[in-house]
């Protein structure tokens, strides 16, 4: 399948998990996290979910990451420029949602990309390579770009992994792994 018929396909599938089926599905997944060989890094990247897109909620791992002392780094999107500039996520982070539905954080302390060792994905869809589909804009693969050649790229999904993406570019970076609610996926990159 292409990249936009998996993106029509899964939109529509998200589209029909009740509020219940996210809850679940999305503790299962930070349930799984936490089997993951992650834990010694300092500096973890998790987007905050767009409720309005039924995206997995990443409250649970937010938990999971601030009870292990850790740093947690948010990202805001740069619209004009595709990117993405990553704040520390403290108890001043004042958050808003921007016209997309996304939460951001509107300040703080900047944390520049190298610092980052974790990055947790949004998706609609990946496949048995690692290769993911978003929203089809761009930002992640950019920001994964500028991140250091280590980082860990763990993908969140509700849906298992199909095949193949067939319209895979040179500039779309592969998941380490991608967790879904009843399978963690690992892929050599």
């Amino acid at each position: 399948m292409t990249k936009t018929e998996i993106r029509k396909q899964y939109k529509a599938l998200r589209l029909k998990l009740s509020s219940e089926e996210i809850e679940e599905y999305s503790l299962e997944i930070a349930n799984k996290a936490l089997e993951l060989p992650i834990w010694n890094a300092e500096f973890y990247h998790l987007f905050l979910s767009i409720a309005e897109q039924k995206e997995v909620d990443t409250e649970f791992l937010l938990h999971i990451i601030q009870g292990k002392d850790k740093h947690v780094v948010i990202p805001k999107s740069e619209p004009k420029t595709g990117g993405m500039v990553n704040y520390l996520l403290t108890d001043q982070t004042k958050i808003k949602k921007n016209r997309w539905n996304i939460p951001e954080p509107q300040d703080g302390i900047e944390i520049s990309h190298d610092k980052i060792e974790v990055v947790f994905i949004p998706l609609l869809a990946f496949d048995e390579n690692g290769h993911r589909v978003g929203y089809g804009k761009g930002f992640y693969d950019r920001f994964l770009a500028k991140c250091r050649p280590d980082v860990l790229k763990i993908g969140l999904s509700f849906f298992e992994a199909v095949p193949e993406i067939r319209d895979v570019f040179s500039s779309d970076i592969p998941l380490n792994y991608c967790i879904t609610p009843s399978k963690t996926y690992k892929f050599s990159n």
